[in-house]
Order: structure tokens, then sequence, then C-alpha cells
């Protein structure tokens, strides 16, 4: 946030300077030289004050209020200027949900409409600005939405990789075994994690589909195992591929196919149904089945009762 504003107050800056010196707006060089002014003070007096949350839902609800006169100053020069409001849902989408991403968005366009409105519809005294004046400024425009595009990306992979390891300390805290051990370590830059904690995650894995049997649920997935953990889904599939699994769906449809031979050894065939075993293993349907059974155990399931299960078995004798 710090990093954001700071160079959010760079730009304005150089805005202020551009309109002072070379496009000669005194109005837009006094508005934006207050903007960024306003800016970098209102931030530094409420920025301990307030939890990060707060601080970003307050940029963004002002900074398209702010911009407001901007484009509208420029609507009949520039269609440009629209790129003042781009940072809006990318820096939502840095922080927060994807349905608060989305009202930001429409927060956004709101503003766009009510300009165009405006300017369509009442006259206004804007001064007139060269080509060669709106080429230099759309040039700054672009460059300085660039490196603002480029930190708010940065930081959301930073900051979702930070997220993953706060989950893994909690998991380390919440299991009483391993709370007087070290806490998981930074491999690297790119936040890897060390293979104790690896281990761990997949044990807790392993625990919650074993005792709580969560793959007989047919629409058991990822993400269902995601909020039973209350682990990041990215991490869970990590911790299964450092496990040797290809994936997330190939260890559930082991959990099942396993369960489904352990029912075939202990159901009895002259009063159960075929259907009734996959089912209750978490298959949907027949053709998944079957498809999932030949994969894991490179027979049918007919082969496989032929071949393993005892002539009274099938026989219901």
């Amino acid at each position: 946030m710090d990093r954001y504003i700071l160079l959010m107050t760079i730009v304005l800056g150089i805005y202020a300077i551009i309109f002072t010196f070379f496009t000669h707006n005194k109005a837009m060089s006094w508005y934006i030289s207050g903007g960024a002014i306003s800016l970098g003070l209102v931030y530094l007096l409420v920025r301990r004050k307030f939890s990060i949350n707060t601080l970003v839902h307050l940029y963004l609800i002002t900074a398209p209020i702010y911009s407001f006169y901007v484009i509208l100053a420029f609507w009949n020069n520039s269609v440009m200027n629209f790129c003042w409001l781009l940072p809006i849902p990318l820096g939502a989408s840095v922080f927060f949900s994807r349905k608060v991403v989305l009202r930001y968005t429409l927060y956004s366009l709101f503003h766009i409409v009510v300009v165009y409105i405006i300017a369509n519809n009442f006259s206004s005294n804007f001064p007139k600005h060269t080509q060669q004046q709106i080429l230099f400024s759309d040039t700054i425009l672009i460059t300085s939405n660039i490196l603002v595009v480029a930190l708010l990306l940065y930081y959301k992979d930073k900051i979702g990789k930070q997220e993953v390891l706060f989950q893994l300390k909690q998991i380390s805290a919440d299991k009483p075994e391993v709370k007087n051990k070290k806490t998981p370590e930074i491999l690297s830059e790119s936040a890897e994690i060390d293979h104790e904690s690896m281990e761990k995650l997949f044990a807790r894995i392993e625990t919650c589909m074993i005792e709580n049997k969560l793959f007989k649920d047919i629409k058991f997935n990822l993400s269902a195992l995601s909020v039973a953990l209350d682990v990041n889904s990215s991490y869970i599939s990590k911790a299964i591929r450092y496990k040797g699994y290809p994936n997330f769906n190939t260890y559930l449809n082991i959990y099942r196919i396993g369960y489904v031979k352990k029912l075939f050894n202990e159901i009895d065939f002259q009063k159960t149904t075929l259907m009734y075993v996959y089912t209750e293993a978490g298959f949907s349907n027949q053709s998944t089945f079957n498809r999932v059974f030949k994969q894991i155990e490179g027979i049918t399931p007919s082969e496989y009762i032929q071949q393993n299960l005892k002539p009274d078995d099938t026989d219901g004798e």
C-alpha cells in the first residue's frame, strides 16, 4: 500500500508539472497538485489508525470521484482518460473477493456513464488542447498505468503466497504435536514450502479423507476439501503432487476405488446392485466408475470381481 500511494503521488506530481509548464492549464495544475498533496498527507495521517482493508476501500471509493473532473475535462480530447479508472478493479482484485471486485468495476463504470451524460448534455468551458499536448499527456498516462498495473500484479502474487504461508502457520499452531516445532521456512523468494510442512498438510488431508470419508460425497471436490481444512486449494494441490499424485482428482479416485474394492468383499451381490456400490463410493454414474476403475486397476469391475472374489461371494451361498 505504501508503494502504491508513493507511485500515485509521483504520477500526480508529474501531471502537475505537465499542466504547469507544458500544457498551461492553471485550473488542472492546481487540481492535480492538490490531489497529490492531499493523497500523501491524508495517507500518512491515517495509515496507522485503520486496517489495510479499510484504507483500500477508502482509496477505491474516493479515487474515481477525484478522477471524475479530470476525465470530464478531457472527454472531447482523448478517450485514454478512462485509464484513470483502470487501477480501481485491479486494486480491488489484490485484496478482495471476486464479488467485491465486481462491485468496484460497476462503480467505475457508473462514473464513466455519469461523465458521458454530463459531457453530452451540458456545456463546459474546459480549455482546448493541441494534438501534440494530448499525445504527450496520453503517453504519460499509459506509462504510469503500466507501472501501476505491474505493481498491482506483482503484489497480488506476493500477497497470495503470504496467505498460503499464514494458513500453514495456523495449521502448525492448531496441531498439538507440532506446537514446539519450528514454523515453516521460506526457502526462496518464490515462497516455496519445506518438506516437513508438506508432510504435515498431507497428513491432515489423509486424516480428513480416512476418518470423515468425504470422498463418498458425489459432489466432493478440491474446493470442498479446502473448506473442510480451511487451507488454500492451491496449497492442497501442491501437497498432493508432492506425495506423487498427478492431481487431486486422481488422488480422490484412488480413495473411491479403494472403497469400492472394500465393498466388493463385504456385500452380497444377490441382495445388492453394482449401482449401490459405485454411488456409495462417490461416483455419479456407471460409465465414469467403469472408466476410472480400469484406469486405476487396469481391468474392468466385472473382470476384477471374477478374478478376485470367491465363487460363494458372487453366488450368495
